[in-house]
């Protein structure tokens, strides 16, 4: 798939953080820093710290034009998508671009794992708010639940945040994702509340897990654990997990029919998906998971590449060689 094919901007879609959000895909599909462990996205398949043009910001552009020209409404523009946004390091001339064209404030939600780095820091200056992350209080905790990358050591992480708060003049809503029996005892909120301290976010925004993750030890917590973390935490933090996520609406509920109707004609890869569909990757992640733990669909493996099928269907026939590509069969194409 060409870049000029690629879905750079999906939404607007409802948040609890950011109301109406209209997202921005700025690196390629779970391109991150980290691989943490309650990611509804599943497993980092490149985990780096490597700043690069992953996505060419013109064609994100030339589709965000296009998204609003045809009267999208939305409460932010939000830099995030299918992993760390701050890896491209075309983010500072994105930003700038919006900002020209457009009164929709601009969202940065980030781990917040290279804000160390001035070049980072400066590059999303102009962001009206920026969302990172602090789930853990100690380097132990930091590495058990977000995997990050060796090169990012939890003090200078956590120094960075803190950093970061001294040049920016936006606002800045400190995420903390609780993950039962991982960092969610009073001694884990006590080591992050000492860094939240020194960070002086204008807002500390706990959440749990409500969606299928990467790994499945990963649980939420109840939530007389989730307020009693916010009293420790004081006044600037609030609860934002949604406990009642996991139950789809009426257009979830719709998209995953489309899914399933789709893959009834027969099997496809999440790009055959993606294209016949016309939903972002991340969505359609989202959808997929929680066929597969219904037992609607399931996975399987063909010359190293992995389709979809229907739940307890019968294997494929290999000797058809027919596959969907974009709703339509193509012969011969593995």
């Amino acid at each position: 798939m060409t870049s000029a094919q690629e879905n750079y901007v999906f939404g607007p879609v409802p948040s609890r953080r950011l109301g109406h959000s209209l997202g921005l895909d700025l690196v390629p599909y779970k391109t991150c820093s980290y691989d943490c462990v309650y990611c509804q996205l599943g497993r980092t398949t490149e985990l780096t710290v490597s700043r690069k043009r992953y996505v060419p910001i013109r064609d994100i552009l030339d589709q965000l034009w296009k998204k609003l020209g045809e009267g999208v409404v939305a409460d932010y523009i939000t830099l995030s998508g299918s992993g760390e946004p701050t890896l491209n390091s075309d983010i500072s001339e994105l930003i700038d671009s919006i900002k020209k064209r457009t009164d929709i404030p601009v969202a940065v939600l980030t781990n917040g794992s290279l804000l160390w780095q001035r070049d980072v820091q400066q590059a999303i200056l102009r962001a009206d708010v920026v969302l990172p992350s602090l789930d853990a209080g100690d380097a132990d905790v930091f590495r058990r639940i977000n995997r990050p990358h060796p090169d990012v050591v939890f003090e200078k992480m956590v120094e960075g945040l803190a950093e970061f708060r001294r040049v920016y003049r936006g606002e800045i809503w400190l995420e903390v994702l609780l993950v039962n029996d991982v960092n969610s005892e009073p001694s884990h909120i006590a080591q992050i509340k000492r860094h939240v301290d020194v960070i002086r976010p204008d807002t500390v925004q706990l959440n749990t897990v409500v969606r299928p993750s990467a790994e499945d030890f990963a649980k939420s917590v109840p939530s007389a654990v989730m307020l009693r973390a916010k009293q420790m935490l004081g006044d600037r933090a609030e609860v934002i997990a949604d406990y009642d996520a996991a139950c789809p609406t009426e257009a979830a509920s719709l998209a995953r029919e489309e899914v399933v109707a789709l893959l009834r004609r027969r099997p496809c890869t999440l790009e055959d998906m993606v294209t016949g569909l016309s939903v972002h990757r991340n969505e359609l992640v989202k959808h997929l998971t929680i066929l597969e733990q219904q037992g609607l669909v399931q996975k399987v493996e063909r010359d190293n590449r992995v389709y979809y099928q229907i739940g307890a269907a019968p294997a494929m026939d290999d000797s058809s060689g027919i596959v969907a590509r974009g709703g339509k069969e193509s012969e011969g194409q593995s």
